[in-house]
C-alpha cells in the first residue's frame, strides 16, 4: 500500500528550525547505555513542565506522581522479532542479514553486510536460506526466504525460523552482541504482535507491576506499529522537510479510536505511539502506512503528552521531541541531561513531557 505523504508545506517556519545541524549535541561516549537499569524503574525520569519551564529530576518507579489525572494512556503492543539472521554464501563469505519489513508476495525488505548480487544464496542453517532478488538505491534488498526446499515462505513460515536461529537486533550503538537477557529486557511487557524489528524502547521502563498501578488510575490502549529498521536512519539532507521518512505498517483498534476521539487529554508512550496516533487523526486511517514526520514545523495536534528516551543527534526522533518542547528547549534539556549524567538512547533513562 502506498503511503499518504504527510509532511506539511514549511513556509513562514524559521529556518533554524529546519536545518539538520540545529538538532546536533556532543555526547560522551559513556552515556550511551549498553544494559538497561535493573530493576526497570531504578531508571532515571526527566520530568518537563511545559506550562511552568520547570524541570524535576526523579525515578521511573515515580512517574505516576506525574501523569496528569484523567489522562487516556497508550501504548504500542508491537513485539520484537529476532531479526538478525548470521550466515554464509553458497559460494563462501560470511553475511549479517537484517530483516526490516514484509513485502507484497512473499517478499522481504533487508539490509545486508556483506556483498551480495541479484541471484546471491545465502545460506542460514540446513533449513533455511534466502534469494536476493533486487537491489534498491537506499541500499535494503529485497529477499525471498526458502525452507527446506520450499521456496518464498511467508512471514508466519518464517517466525519459527527466526525464534530457532534469529538474534535479538540491539541498535548498533549498543556496541554488543545480544544474549539470552535481552531477549527478555529489549522487550515491552505489552509486546503481542510480531513484526518490530526494534524496540519502542519507553515501553522497556515499564513492569508488570507498574503498568498494573497505572492502568488502575488511567484509562489504556494499545496501538499496533511495526518499528522497521528506518527507525535508525540519519538524516542526511541539509534541510529536514527534504528528509525521505521511512514507513511503519500500524492499526488503530476501534476501542483505541474511540479514546484517540474522546476529549480526554493523551499520553503516547513513545515515539512510536504519537506518530501512530497523529497520522490516523490526519487521515482518519486505523490501518496502512504510517510515515508522518513531525517536527517544529509540523508539531502534535492531539497527542497532549510524551513519555520518550534520549534519542541520536540530529535524528527524527529528536526532532519529534522538539515538535513538543521546540527546538531551544530541546537543546537545553538534552545538555541538562549530559550534565546531570543521564543514560541515554535505547537502554537509557526517560524523558516525561507534560
Amino acid at each position: 500500500m502506498e503511503a499518504v505523504r504527510t509532511v506539511p508545506n514549511s513556509k513562514g517556519v524559521p529556518k533554524e528550525l529546519l536545518e539538520t545541524e540545529s538538532y546536533d549535541y556532543t555526547l560522551p561516549p559513556e552515556l550511551i547505555a549498553t544494559e538497561p537499569a535493573e530493576p526497570k524503574e531504578s531508571a532515571r525520569l526527566m520530568v518537563i513542565d511545559r506550562k511552568s519551564g520547570r524541570v524535576t529530576h526523579a525515578r521511573f518507579g515515580e512517574i505516576l506522581s506525574f501523569i496528569p489525572e484523567g489522562c487516556g494512556v497508550l501504548f504500542n503492543d508491537t513485539k520484537v522479532v529476532k531479526a538478525r539472521l548470521f550466515g554464509r554464501k553458497r559460494s563462501g563469505g560470511a553475511v549479517e542479514l537484517l530483516l526490516n519489513r514484509p513485502l507484497e508476495n512473499n517478499r522481504f525488505s533487508v539490509l545486508v553486510k556483506g556483498r551480495v548480487r541479484v541471484g546471491t544464496e545465502l545460506l542460514f542453517d540446513r533449513e533455511l536460506s534466502a534469494r536476493v532478488e533486487e537491489l534498491r538505491p537506499d541500499g535494503s534488498r529485497v529477499v525471498t526466504f526458502s525452507e527446506s526446499g520450499k521456496k518464498r515462505i511467508s512471514f508466519e513460515e518464517l517466525l519459527p525460523h527466526l525464534e530457532r536461529v534469529g538474534h535479538m537486533p540491539l541498535p548498533p550503538y549498543i556496541g554488543r552482541e545480544d544474549t539470552e537477557a535481552d531477549e527478555e529486557m529489549y522487550q515491552p511487557i505489552f509486546a503481542k504482535r510480531e513484526g518490530a524489528v526494534a524496540a519502542p524502547t519507553a515501553s522497556l521502563h515499564f513492569s508488570d507491576e507498574l503498568f498494573a498501578q497505572l492502568a488502575e488510575k488511567h484509562e489504556t490502549a494499545p496501538v499496533t506499529l511495526h518499528v522497521g529498521a528506518g527507525t535508525f536512519k540519519p538524516v542526511e539532507a541539509k534541510i529536514i522537510t527534504e528528509h525521505p521518512m521511512h514507513s511503519e505498517y500500524y492499526e488503530i483498534p476501534p476501542s483505541t479510536a474511540g479514546l484517540i476521539e474522546s476529549p480526554k487529554p493523551l499520553l503516547a508512550i513513545g515515539t512510536t505511539v504519537t506518530r501512530t496516533v497523529e497520522y490516523y487523526v490526519r487521515t482518519k486511517k486505523s490501518s496502512g502506512e504510517c510515515d508522518l514526520f513531525l517536527h517544529p514545523g509540523n508539531p502534535p495536534i492531539r497527542v497532549d503528552h510524551l513519555l520518550t528516551n534520549f534519542h541520536l543527534p540530529k535524528s527524527t526522533l529528536i526532532m519529534l521531541v522538539a515538535s513538543f518542547l521546540g527546538l531551544e528547549t530541546t537543546i537545553k534539556v538534552y545538555n541538562e541531561a549530559i550534565k546531570e549524567r543521564y543514560r541515554f538512547y535505547s537502554y537509557g533513562d526517560a524523558m516525561l513531557i507534560l
